[in-house]
């Protein structure tokens, strides 16, 4: 196993100290911006951002990362941005989670992955732990909202398998930069059918509701897929996938620590059930969510 350097560790904190406090700055943001429109505007700016990265497509992957524009940037970023609005960033950050699972799944399906005894028992205390919470939002009126977060992270499995049949020949940051102008349109339009008031929006919008636009640019797209990137090429996958973990305890304490949300007893049993099933699943067979160096981050 390769040694990380201590700044390296620093390295892999920072990003999902990064990719965590992000649930909290899209709810902070999704109380100016219309989700689809949010969306929108934020795919414009990563698209931007990420521009100097940017490469010529290979011919042969447009059709798919065309496709990967739909399902990763529209299907689970508008789904994803709807149900955050009304969901506690915390729930959010516990909730979606249950990606890693969806994905465990769809790998035995399509590669066929063989699922052991052990990587069943996680994803089924994970989907235990979900339904905790699902218990909690019932009682908090947030079913629907949960039930958004839910499917915007089977979509995420569903993009991961996408990005896994790609191969490893374009490079993360150029990927990124790729789905966000393919997106950008896509949402825009679907804000412009399915939202009103986006124009107030725009013209209202003030330094807060633009940092968060730049913060997603920036420090989630930029700075956090250049450091993540470059860890999972230096070393092995089963060395840098464990961070993932951090991300959504980091999502739980910006919306305790930012947002004010309360943690109750049912909240606390449902992440944890939630966060071991699905550190069972990273740790036993951290690939099925790292196809190649692309491995992702919802939100």
């Amino acid at each position: 196993m390769t040694t990380m350097h201590p700044r390296q560790y620093l390295g892999l904190l920072l990003v999902a100290f990064i990719w965590g406090v992000n649930f909290a700055i899209v709810k902070i943001g999704l109380g100016h911006w219309p989700p689809l429109l949010f969306v929108g505007t934020r795919f414009v700016a990563v698209a931007l951002a990420l521009s100097p990265f940017m490469r010529r497509l290979p011919r042969d992957k447009l059709i798919q990362v065309a496709a990967l524009s739909m399902t990763l940037g529209v299907f689970h970023f508008g789904t994803m941005f709807a149900g955050l609005r009304n969901l506690d960033a915390a729930t959010a950050a516990i909730a979606v989670q249950i990606q890693v699972p969806f994905a465990a799944i769809l790998a035995a399906i399509v590669f066929k992955e063989t699922l052991h005894w052990r990587r069943i028992a996680g994803i089924a205390t994970a989907f235990a732990g979900v339904a905790c919470l699902a218990g909690e939002q019932h009682f908090g009126g947030q079913l629907g909202s949960l039930a958004l977060v839910i499917v915007a992270a089977c979509v995420w499995a569903t993009s991961s398998i996408q990005i896994k049949l790609l191969g490893d020949d374009i490079e993360i940051l150029n990927l990124n930069g790729w789905v966000a102008m393919l997106a950008a349109p896509q949402t825009l339009l679907a804000s412009c059918l399915f939202e009103t008031g986006q124009v107030d929006a725009v013209m209202t919008a003030d330094l807060q509701a633009w940092s968060v636009i730049a913060y997603q640019a920036i420090f989630v797209s930029v700075i956090g897929y250049s450091i993540w990137y470059r860890m999972m090429r230096r070393f092995p996958v089963n060395q840098v996938m464990p961070f993932t973990l951090l991300v959504p305890l980091f999502g739980v304490l910006s919306g305790v620590v930012m947002l004010g949300e309360r943690l109750t007893t049912l909240m606390l049993v449902g992440g944890a059930l939630t966060l071991f099933g699905v550190a069972v699943v990273v740790l036993r067979r951290p690939r099925v969510i790292a196809p190649g160096t692309k491995a992702g981050v919802s939100v």
